[in-house]
């Protein structure tokens, strides 16, 4: 008797990628993707319309507003996941408690600007930092660094900076690039944010 084939499980999420609960990776929009590899590639075309509605955005200086947070994510997602652009409700292997979400999030967009008023940094550090916080709040369910990443470049383009090169490479993907960046972040968890601030402009 012939055994039953089965399907190969999907490889695993790249190192530091947050997985999903249940009944998260029951939010996906798309019926038809069925492998990690089609799910990248559907997300990667999803992405480029938040990056378009960021840019037509520049002018209004808004990307410090919790609105404009959830609104980027949504734009960056709202084809790929029926949760896009609303915060957590689960608690993951990083970020604070879910409850505190909100006003976490608001604690970053106000300090932020206090920063830029008051001039405490230089801009690549302070959009360095931005994104760290971005990415420690962990906002949503999934798409955090990509969102966070984005919304530091955002915040550059507002303050007439260029974006950051992050590494020049894709950092998505398992490899060299996604483990220097983890390393980063790592290091800007203990307060050292020089390797990522390294890491931006490389």
């Amino acid at each position: 008797m012939t055994p039953p084939v089965t399907e190969p499980p999907p490889p695993p999420p790249p190192p530091g990628a947050t997985p999903l609960d249940p009944d998260e990776a029951d939010g996906l929009i798309p019926s038809h993707i069925t492998t990690r590899g089609e799910l990248n590639a559907w997300e990667a075309a999803n992405i480029i319309q938040g990056f378009q509605w960021i840019e037509i955005r520049r002018s209004r200086k808004s990307i410090l507003l919790v609105t404009t947070l959830l609104e980027l994510h949504r734009r960056m997602f709202s084809q790929t996941w029926d949760w896009a652009g609303t915060f957590r409700k689960t608690d993951k292997n990083i970020g604070v408690h879910w409850p505190h979400i909100p006003e976490s999030t608001r604690a970053l967009v106000a300090d932020v600007a206090y920063q830029i008023e008051n001039k405490t940094f230089g801009f690549d550090e302070l959009a360095v930092r931005f994104h760290h916080r971005l990415v420690s709040i962990h906002l949503f369910p999934n798409g955090n660094g990509r969102h966070a990443r984005l919304a530091a470049d955002a915040l550059l383009k507002e303050n007439d900076t260029p974006p950051f090169s992050w590494g020049s490479s894709t950092i998505d993907d398992a490899g060299v690039v996604r483990s220097s960046y983890i390393a980063a972040l790592r290091a800007a968890d203990c307060g050292n944010y020089l390797p990522l601030i390294e890491f931006t402009r490389h």
